[in-house]
């Protein structure tokens, strides 16, 4: 039997992101490819956000990685991946990221050239690889590798162990050894950690996904104290939010309440979508499709929509409602053209 609450929560968090990015608009000053000025409301909000919902999507993976390869070899596996999130990385940051950066060109360095004289600057001009003045970046394709290169490195660590610990289940863990996983992906945050994205973290939390967030028993264990897992979540990430966005603070206590936070939404999520979101309908069907794809479009286009939009003399929470429902109607229009035509929506993901 299929556990569609894990297809629920993936395209539920994907489609959380047309929001989040929408708040980053107005964000603490981190950065964005356009940017208005600081709103401490959507700050503090997606500051509240940020620290579960992209680690949520590597322990989904990992669950599903399980799943899969039940019923795919090794290199049918990896082949899958390869379609699924190489070929649209390569297409993403070759393609459509470098029509966000030109944007930023214009809107913060004040470009006047032209679009494919920007490719230049793509490739040459020096950057902390975020792209939000200009240069290059992987954007938020940098997901598609990530995933693709932990895939590859999980599934080693998986091949091996079958090898030599063919009898390895993690199954009978009590409710609090699993909070406490959260220390070990504090401690593997370091782990081959580019331009604050870490690999390490991102490998650990997809070996969770796999190992442990996938036998049943623990599941059943993560639904019977979900509502606890909701109360630690809110008050470590009411914590993290008030130190880091309202008060500035960064130190090692704040990370730390910023892991514990993701890692408990993490908990939260999963004992909460087995009890309430196993279902299946023609929406959660359409979306569990589509949101790999809308991953891929969503970002480009909100970054066009929100240029033009903060031109316009609305209140700011007029111009975020407009930006993120606009975004949104206008993703969904470009996938259902893009899903129709033949090998380009290889390059979105769409191999179905």
């Amino acid at each position: 039997m299929r556990n569609y609450y894990i297809d629920n929560l993936r395209w539920m968090v994907i489609l959380l992101l047309f929001p989040y990015h929408g708040m980053q608009i107005w964000n603490g000053g981190e950065g964005f490819y356009i940017w208005s000025h600081t709103n401490t409301i959507l700050d503090a909000i997606a500051t509240m956000i940020s620290p579960w919902f992209m680690t949520s999507l590597f322990v989904i993976a990992g669950m599903s990685s399980k799943y899969s390869l039940q019923k795919r070899t090794s290199k049918q596996f990896i082949e899958e991946r390869a379609k699924k999130l190489l070929i649209p990385f390569i297409f993403g940051t070759l393609i459509l990221a470098p029509v966000m950066t030109y944007i930023a060109e214009i809107f913060f360095n004040g470009y006047t050239g032209s679009y494919l004289s920007q490719y230049y600057l793509f490739f040459t001009k020096k950057t902390n690889l975020t792209g939000y003045k200009g240069g290059f970046t992987p954007a938020h394709f940098w997901f598609l590798i990530y995933l693709f290169v932990i895939s590859l490195m999980a599934l080693l660590i998986i091949n091996l162990q079958k090898k030599y610990f063919p009898r390895l289940q993690i199954s009978n863990i009590q409710y609090g050894i699993l909070i406490l996983l959260f220390i070990p992906e504090r401690l593997m945050m370091p782990v081959l950690d580019i331009g604050g994205k870490s690999i390490g973290q991102f490998l650990i939390l997809f070996l969770f996904g796999f190992y442990i967030m996938s036998e049943e028993t623990v599941l059943r264990t993560l639904e019977k104290y979900r509502y606890i897992s909701l109360l630690l979540w809110v008050i470590s990430g009411t914590f993290f939010t008030y130190l880091y966005a309202l008060k500035g603070v960064i130190n090692e206590g704040v990370v730390i309440l910023y892991v514990l936070a993701g890692w408990m939404g993490i908990l939260a999520l999963l004992g909460t979508g087995r009890k309430s979101l196993n279902f299946h309908n023609k929406i959660s069907e359409y979306f569990t499709k589509a949101s790999f794809p809308i991953y891929i479009i969503h970002q480009v286009v909100l970054v066009i929509i929100g240029y033009f939009t903060l031109k316009l003399p609305m209140s700011v929470f007029m111009q975020f409602g407009l930006i993120v429902i606009s975004s949104f109607l206008i993703t969904i229009m470009i996938y259902e053209i893009v899903r129709k035509i033949p090998y380009v929506r290889i390059v979105f993901g769409i191999n179905k």
